[in-house]
């Protein structure tokens, strides 16, 4: 059975996610580390949710049995984790987080000593580990041998103040009004406190967990609450985090949501004509509309094109020597200052954007029109190869043939196929849509 999706090993807590596998998982990554162990030291956080403890403590029973001695550090942002794992000299961070999915979900997330997402590779390798019973077996210490834990409460302060060194030092958020919602999750600390000591009047939503109300029509994937505070408040701008803060959207002062590509797109080109844009381009995934391309491209640079998911434009940004990117669902990436993506650090970069222009973030944060473009999420009973299915390849060349893109793909946390389309014709596109929706229902009885 494969452990490993997109983004580290996620499914329901209690169930596939299981504390016997949450264990296990840990010794067989343990088990990997200590072949290229400096200091024998593990960071381990986790977001707000409930199972997060069951889970928790499981991975540190897991990696002390193999020798390792783990540091806890409590609710913290995913970015976080991969920065105080380089910061804090570690071989490697984990983080307990689902992410934006809802609380009876979690997930194990692994940063390597540089505080780099793991490649498919070394994920194979972990996952192999994990599956040779023997393996387990003989790697479990004795006597003095067996590895220590401890927790930490203080290394927040750490994290505080690489986010307020990635601001500008001659701007200043006096005066401004900001919305954050920090969806129950775990931003809920370091976000306001950042904003508030930049120099922001911050109106804060969302910022009481529970266990259970992570993500629950609240954040990034909910963000109406977000977008009434700011026209109640005549806020400046709005923030919205996920669950572990490594995403963002955000609303201009007129409440509306600015599109993720139009954010890319307005982030690249403010760092490129402030000349700190390296590569001669930025990267996206397929999933970006076409126009944030045409823009970026009439501005002389290249638009690179990954995967989804943030490890792979990571992965393609370091290979090409640029230093921005990131996935039109508000995963940005700015690797001067973060190897992850950083939530709370994008919403700066945006501050300080706005400020340089002088003008409102409606006026500056879309800097070109989108093409229309629909997302579909469609829920499947299985995950059928789309190669196997009768007829696809037909419905896919008539698309092609009037023109309208398309991108077709099974989610790698859930139980749903993503189907994107774009044209310059949105009654065509809503038509083919529509069409391709009902041919998936009957040929993945969704």
């Amino acid at each position: 059975m494969k452990l490993f999706g997109t983004d580290g090993v996620r499914g329901e807590a209690g169930s596939f996610l299981s504390a016997a596998l949450a264990m296990r998982v840990a010794m067989g990554a343990g088990i990997y580390f200590k072949q290229h162990a400096k200091t024998r030291k593990i960071l381990v956080g986790k977001d707000t949710r409930r199972s997060g403890y069951m889970i928790e403590n499981a991975i540190v029973s897991g990696l002390t049995a193999v020798g390792y001695d783990v540091v806890q550090v409590g609710p913290m942002p995913t970015p976080a984790i991969a920065f105080l794992t380089q910061n804090m000299r570690c071989d490697t961070g984990i983080m307990i987080s689902a992410s934006h999915n809802d609380f009876e979900d979690n997930g194990i997330k692994f940063f390597d000593a540089k505080g780099d997402k793991l490649s498919e590779a070394v994920e194979a390798q972990i996952e192999a580990i994990i599956h040779n019973i023997d393996n387990i077996k003989n790697a479990n210490a004795t006597g003095h041998g067996i590895g220590m834990s401890k927790r930490i409460d203080d290394v927040i302060g750490r994290y505080i103040v690489q986010l307020k060194n990635s601001f500008p030092g001659d701007l200043s958020l006096q005066g401004m009004r900001i919305v954050l919602d920090t969806a129950n999750g775990a931003g809920y600390k370091v976000g306001p406190t950042v904003l508030e000591e930049l120099g922001a009047e911050v109106i804060v939503l969302h910022n009481k967990p529970d266990g259970f109300n992570i993500n629950e029509n609240c954040g990034a994937l909910h963000p109406r609450d977000m977008q009434d505070a700011v026209r109640k408040y005549r806020a400046d701008i709005g923030f919205a985090l996920d669950g572990d803060a490594d995403r963002l959207v955000v609303v201009d002062e007129k409440g509306k949501v600015i599109d993720g590509d139009q954010l890319l797109g307005a982030l690249g080109l403010y760092l490129h004509e402030s000349g700190q844009l390296r590569g001669n381009g930025i990267v996206a995934t397929v999933m970006s509309n076409q126009a944030l391309e045409d823009a970026v491209t009439a501005r002389g640079l290249k638009l690179w094109r990954s995967n989804v998911g943030d490890k792979y434009v990571l992965d393609i940004m370091q290979k090409e020597g640029i230093n921005f990117g990131g996935e039109q669902s508000g995963h940005i990436i700015l690797h001067d200052y973060a190897k992850t993506g950083d939530g709370l650090m994008s919403a700066l970069q945006v501050l300080a954007l706005v400020l340089r222009s002088g003008t409102k973030a409606s006026q500056v944060l879309r800097p070109f029109t989108l093409y229309p473009q629909k997302l579909v999420n469609l829920q499947v009973k299985e995950k059928k190869p789309l190669d196997q299915i009768s007829g696809l390849s037909e419905e896919l060349s008539a698309l092609d043939e009037r023109h309208i893109r398309h991108l077709v793909r099974y989610s790698g946390t859930e139980n749903k196929l993503r189907i994107l389309l774009e044209a310059k014709d949105a009654n065509a596109m809503n038509e083919a849509m529509e069409h391709l929706r009902g041919f998936f229902k009957e040929a993945l009885g969704g």
